[in-house]
């Protein structure tokens, strides 16, 4: 999903709505620290770049084949689902007591 609204460009690797919740997916191969805290800053214009989720509870994840040592951790504390590969398929890697951040 893409916004091309002045001062508000992002792109949006995945977004599924459910509702009037929805989260938005950041996709890499290979997940640095680096990566969270763009995604993190982008999840915080979002409303700006999309309008039309301002009454949406949005909330935001990362995914990666490899996820740089502690990033997983990192990318869980400030309220990211985190998504990791396991064998042929990916899994939500976040404990049963996680509490996700909405935006």
């Amino acid at each position: 999903m893409k916004s091309q609204r002045p001062g508000a460009e992002m792109e949006i690797d995945i977004f599924a709505v459910d509702g009037d919740v929805a989260v938005a997916v950041e996709v890499k191969s290979r997940l640095s620290r680096q990566d969270v805290d763009d995604f993190l800053t982008r999840l915080e214009q979002f409303r700006q770049a999309f309008p039309h989720y301002t009454g949406y509870q949005i909330y935001g994840a990362v995914a990666g084949i490899e996820i740089d040592e502690g990033v997983d951790r990192y990318a869980h504390q400030q309220g990211l689902f985190v998504i990791k590969q396991r064998g042929d398929t990916v899994a939500i890697a976040n404990d049963t007591t996680f509490q996700p951040a909405a935006w």
